[in-house]
């Protein structure tokens, strides 16, 4: 069995290199795999239906329903004022600007794309303006944009916790801390390269107008307060939370701010179900490849292999991560996540790694791939906002990798980032 599936996974990926869409080469490897294997083709139908059949996965369209909802009713202008006021007056505060509105903005959709599309033009406009080079200016977007899928809500987190069989509650507050020290990284970075990049400084405009954008930004600021303060309290899951950050955004968009109209509703309900579909058939598709690796034997034997392999747990995270970042920078991160769970998941459990820790690793490791080429969706988006060459942000975004990578080994190291917290607010 595990000859076949590897047989099948060689020409899989043959597959995927000619061009062939994703979820259709997975689907295929999974017929093949049934097929060869003298299973009932009506076992595929039958998994990938089993496979949404998961009450916490019903977040994942409410998650990016609120995000196109806040998008729409241009909340993150809001807040891009806000952290302007905030900590714009410092040298590179418009960089600083744009790490805090992503970190802020984080608490809201929880995607890197939606972030880097979502503020990335208002940031990058405002740093140009500033005097930024365009590629220092879209580098450090995209950079803050990977702070999305770590800092709660998580669509990354909410996959890996239903696919991983792991609390979605104790990933998104395992993402917390993680998510702020990639912050505090970013601001240390632009501190020591904003006098030798020429970044300057706007006047302080005193307390008063910070106090304005405060109170114009305070209802779009207690969005993650909302989320993570009626998960925490018990008020809701995280399931329910994504339902009820859902009607918040439109009384925010309707009656509070009053910048969405009814007539925006079905193109957002059309973009929503667009990604659900996206999201939602790659779920399927990996779950039947994950049922089909399950009947080989795969995942238990090479665990096993693993460990007796490797002997140190430290040894395989840091293996682990080299593998992620490789896989990220060639793979969809939602993708990736849902083909290697079922191999790498066991074998760090095999280790007595914390499935929490490993699963922000996980996340982490792959949402970098996100600003790295050659795929590098993070960069695509904010170069076409920024209009350079993608060779140019290609080499822009280098620098800004090491602080984030300096972040990740922090927390693979140190598993008390990620498992602290958890444990403080839920328990053991």
């Amino acid at each position: 069995m595990i000859s076949l599936i590897l047989k099948i996974s060689g020409a899989w990926l043959a597959v995927i290199l000619a061009g062939m869409p994703l979820y259709v080469s997975i689907g295929l490897a999974s017929l093949a795999f049934l097929w060869w294997g003298g299973f009932p083709i009506t076992v595929l139908p039958q998994k990938m239906a089993g496979s949404m059949n998961s009450f916490p996965i019903v977040a994942a369209p409410l998650f990016i329903l609120m995000g196109n909802i806040l998008a729409a009713a241009k909340i993150t202008d809001r807040i891009v004022v806000f952290a302007g006021a905030v900590i714009g007056w410092v040298r590179g505060g418009y960089a600083h600007a744009s790490i805090l509105t992503s970190m802020i903005f984080a608490g809201m959709v929880g995607s890197a794309v939606a972030d880097a599309a979502g503020s990335g033009a208002i940031e990058i406009r405002a740093m140009r303006n500033a005097g930024y080079k365009p590629e220092t200016a879209a580098a450090i977007t995209a950079a803050a944009a990977t702070i999305g899928p770590i800092i709660p809500p998580s669509l990354p987190m909410v996959i890996y916790g239903v696919t991983a069989d792991v609390s979605i509650g104790r990933l998104f507050i395992g993402g917390l801390i993680p998510g702020i020290l990639m912050g505090l990284s970013l601001v240390i970075m632009v501190s020591l390269v904003a006098r030798r990049e020429g970044m300057g400084r706007k006047p302080f405009e005193g307390f008063r107008a910070v106090g304005r954008a405060f109170l114009g930004s305070f209802f779009a600021l207690m969005t993650p307060v909302l989320l993570l303060g009626g998960m925490f309290s018990g008020v809701f899951t995280p399931t329910e939370a994504a339902a009820a950050a859902c009607i918040y955004a439109l009384i925010l968009g309707f009656f509070v701010y009053r910048t969405l109209e009814w007539k925006q509703i079905p193109g957002i309900l059309i973009e929503t179900a667009e990604t659900t579909g996206l999201v939602t058939v790659l779920v399927m598709a990996a779950g039947a490849l994950g049922w089909c690796m399950s009947i080989s034997r795969l995942p238990q034997t090479a665990a096993p292999w693993i460990v007796s392999t490797i002997s140190s747990p430290i040894v395989f995270l840091l293996m682990a991560n080299a593998l992620l970042l490789v896989v990220g920078c060639f793979m969809e991160a939602l993708a990736a996540l849902l083909i290697l769970i079922p191999i790498l998941v066991p074998a760090a459990i095999s280790y007595g790694i914390d499935p929490v820790q490993f699963g922000v690793i996980m996340i982490l490791n792959l949402i970098l791939g996100t600003i790295h080429p050659p795929i590098g969706v993070v960069l695509f988006v904010v170069t076409r906002i920024a209009d350079v060459s993608f060779e140019t942000m290609s080499r822009a975004i280098l620098p800004w990798l090491i602080p984030l990578l300096v972040v990740l080994l922090a927390i693979t190291l140190w598993p008390p980032l990620t498992l602290w917290l958890p444990q403080l607010l839920l328990g053991k």
